[in-house]
C-alpha cells in the first residue's frame, strides 16, 4: 500500500484493503463525495462502483453491525408515525421495528452518527442501526415515502375541525363534490382543508405550494415572514396543483401559463375566508400561492391599525373632506389595502355612493360597488374610472395608479367635487409627490388635489407573555434616532424578542407603522417651485409630521415591537 493510503480510514480502506476498490479509485470517491455532498457509500452504488451487497458486506465486517436482508423483512409492518418523515428521507434512516423505547434503523451508512442523534431527539427513543444493502434501502424508502400519500387521510383526530367547512366557487356550489375523480380523492382532499384551517388559525397571510427537482414543500408567511410547515412526498405535487386548480375554478389541464382565481371556504354558518390563488409554471411544476383574504381584517377600525393620535385625526379629517385625494403608499405586503378599506368603512353609509376599481378585488365590502379590473377587455383603472364619473359617485377608491391616464382622471375627480382615495408603489410620502410629477401630472394638479398621504410598514409585534426588558448604551441610542422621537429616555424601556408556546420567535401580530403627511401650504409652495423629495421630507419634518422611522422608534419606546424589527423595516 502507498504511503498515501494512511489518508484513508473507516469504510474506505477497508474496501481498498478487501480489494474491493483501488486505493486511487478510494480517494477520489472520498474526494467526490465530499464535493457531492452524498455519504461515501451512496456516491460508490449509485454510481454502480461497487456492488450494494459487496459494501454491506464490508461495512458489517468494519463496525460490527448487524447486516439484514431487506427484502426478506416486511417493510409494510414498520412504525409509520415514529419519526418525522422529512428526518427519514434527509438521513435515509427507514425505521425496521421498536422494542420498548429502543427503536431500530435500517441505514446504509452505519458511520453517520448524526443521523441516529438527530432521530433519537425527535423522538426521545434510543436510536440503533441495523446494516442493510443501499439500493434496497433506496427502493424501501421510494416505497416509503409514497405510502405516505395514505396517511394524508389519517386526520381522524381532525373532525371537530371540519365541522361545517364548506368549500365554494363563486356561484356558490360545493366544491367537494367535483367529478374530478383523478383530484378529489379523499386523502389530497382532507389535506389540503387542513393546510387551509391550520394556515387560517395561525393567522398566516399566504400559502406557498412549491415543486422542486426532489422534493415539495409548503410555506406559510406570518407575520411578513416566510416559514416551512410540511414537506409533502414530490409525487404528490400533480396532484395537489390539481386539487387547487380546481377549488380555484381553473384549468386543470393548462399547466403553460399563469391562472389566477378564488376559493371561498365557509368555515362557519357565520364566518368565511376567501382565498386568492395564482399558479405559475416552474421548472418541475406548477407553484401556487394562495393569499387569505379575510373580511373581518377590514372591520377592525381605525384604533386598531396602530396610528398615532395625532396621525388618526388627520386620516380622519381627510376621510369626511367633499373632496380631493388620499394616497396610501408602501411595499406589498405593507397593508395599504387594510388602510384603504378601514376607510371605506368609515365612510360606507346610505347617503354615499361609492365606487372602487380594483385588480383583485380582496375582501367583499356590502353597500360599496366594486369593479374587478380586467385589461384583456378593455376594463382598465382609467376605463372604470371614466364610468364611475357618470355613475353621480360621492367616493371614488382606485385600487393603484399605475399610469399617467389613470393619475390624470383620478385628479379630475378629485378636483370636481368627489374624494378619491387610492395607492402606489413608493417608498415615502415626499416620493409619492415627486412620482406623481415625473409620471407627467402638473405640479399644480398635484399641489391643490392631493390633501393626505399615508406611508407605511408592517412591523411584528412583540408577545406580550414573553417579551424581556433589554437595555442599550446611550451612544447607541442616539446613533438609532431615539434623541428625536419626543420622548424622554427615562420615561421608556426597550424590550426584546424570546419566544413562547403562544408565539413566533417572540412575536405574535403586526403593528402598523406610518407617515401620515397633511399637505400644507408651504408643502404646496414647494410643489409647485419643483422641489425634491429630500426638501419635500424636510418641510414636513418642519411642519411636525414623523417619518416611517421616528413613527418605527416610537412603537419601540412604547414596548410594542423590538428595535431589530423597526431596523428591518425601516432602515436602509
Amino acid at each position: 500500500m502507498s504511503a498515501d493510503a494512511p489518508q484513508l480510514s473507516g469504510l474506505a480502506q477497508r474496501l481498498v484493503r478487501d480489494k474491493l476498490i483501488s486505493l486511487e479509485e478510494a480517494q477520489e470517491a472520498v474526494a467526490e463525495s465530499k464535493v457531492e455532498k452524498e455519504p461515501l457509500v451512496q456516491y460508490l452504488v449509485k454510481r454502480n462502483i461497487i456492488a450494494a451487497s459487496a459494501v454491506a458486506s464490508a461495512a458489517a465486517d468494519e463496525f460490527g453491525t448487524p447486516l439484514i436482508d431487506l427484502d426478506a423483512f416486511a417493510v409494510d409492518t414498520a412504525p409509520k408515525d415514529v419519526v418525522d418523515k422529512q428526518l427519514i428521507v434527509k438521513h435515509s434512516a427507514l425505521p425496521l421495528y421498536q422494542r420498548g423505547n429502543r427503536l431500530f434503523l435500517a441505514m446504509a451508512d452505519p458511520t453517520n452518527i448524526r443521523a441516529l442523534d438527530e432521530i433519537k431527539f425527535n423522538t426521545g427513543m434510543g436510536t440503533e442501526a441495523i446494516l442493510v444493502e443501499a439500493d434496497k434501502l433506496y427502493l424501501a424508502l421510494e416505497r416509503f415515502v409514497a405510502s405516505a400519500e395514505d396517511s394524508l387521510g389519517d386526520l381522524g383526530d381532525m373532525d371537530d375541525d371540519f365541522d361545517g367547512l364548506v368549500l365554494e366557487e363563486e356561484g356558490g356550489a360545493d366544491l367537494d363534490s367535483s367529478d374530478e375523480e383523478e383530484v378529489d380523492e379523499a386523502p389530497i382532499v382532507r389535506f389540503i382543508n387542513k393546510v387551509l384551517l391550520d394556515a387560517i388559525k395561525g393567522g398566516a397571510s399566504d400559502i406557498h405550494f412549491e415543486p422542486y427537482e426532489k422534493a415539495y414543500r409548503i410555506r406559510f408567511r406570518t407575520d411578513g415572514v416566510l416559514h416551512e410547515v410540511t414537506k409533502p412526498p414530490t409525487a404528490l405535487a400533480t396532484r395537489l396543483a390539481a386539487r387547487l386548480k380546481v377549488m380555484s375554478q381553473m384549468d386543470i389541464s393548462e399547466r403553460r401559463v399563469p391562472q389566477d382565481g378564488r376559493i371561498k371556504m365557509r368555515i362557519s354558518k357565520t364566518k368565511a375566508i376567501d382565498f386568492r390563488v395564482n399558479t405559475l409554471p416552474t421548472l418541475f411544476g406548477e407553484k401556487i400561492v394562495l393569499r387569505i383574504l379575510d373580511p373581518s381584517s377590514a372591520q377592525l377600525g381605525i384604533d386598531a391599525l396602530g396610528y398615532e393620535d395625532f396621525q388618526k385625526e388627520l386620516y380622519l379629517e381627510a376621510l369626511h373632506q367633499p373632496q380631493g385625494m388620499i394616497l396610501v403608499t408602501g411595499p406589498t405586503g405593507s397593508g395599504k389595502t387594510v388602510s384603504l378599506y378601514t376607510g371605506l368603512n368609515i365612510l360606507n353609509t346610505p347617503e354615499r355612493n361609492i365606487s372602487t376599481a380594483e385588480d383583485p378585488v380582496e375582501i367583499n365590502l356590502e353597500g360599496i360597488n366594486q369593479v374587478q379590473v380586467n385589461n384583456k377587455v378593455g376594463l382598465t383603472f382609467a376605463e372604470a374610472l371614466r364610468s364611475f364619473l357618470r355613475q353621480d359617485p360621492d367616493i371614488v377608491m382606485v385600487g393603484e395608479i399605475r399610469d399617467l391616464e389613470t393619475a390624470e382622471i383620478g385628479i379630475k375627480a378629485a378636483q370636481t367635487g368627489h374624494l378619491v382615495l387610492s395607492t402606489l408603489h413608493t417608498n415615502s410620502a415626499p416620493e409619492t409627490l415627486t412620482r406623481l410629477l415625473n409620471m407627467g401630472v402638473p405640479a399644480f394638479n398635484v399641489a391643490t388635489t392631493v390633501s393626505l398621504i399615508i406611508a407605511q410598514r408592517l412591523a411584528r409585534r412583540l408577545c406580550s407573555e414573553c417579551k424581556e426588558p433589554t437595555e442599550f448604551p446611550e451612544d447607541i441610542l442616539n446613533a438609532e434616532g431615539f434623541d428625536s422621537i419626543g420622548i424622554p429616555k427615562e420615561e421608556f424601556e426597550l424590550y426584546k424578542a424570546v419566544g413562547c408556546s403562544k408565539c413566533s420567535n417572540g412575536y405574535k401580530g403586526r403593528v402598523g407603522v406610518y407617515e401620515t403627511v397633511r399637505i400644507t401650504p408651504k408643502i404646496s409652495s414647494l410643489i409647485m417651485e419643483g422641489g425634491n423629495s429630500l426638501q419635500i421630507a424636510e418641510a414636513a419634518a418642519e411642519e411636525g409630521f414623523y417619518n416611517l422611522r421616528i413613527s418605527a422608534l416610537r412603537k419601540v419606546a412604547q414596548g410594542l415591537t423590538s428595535l431589530e424589527e423597526a431596523n428591518r423595516v425601516t432602515k436602509d
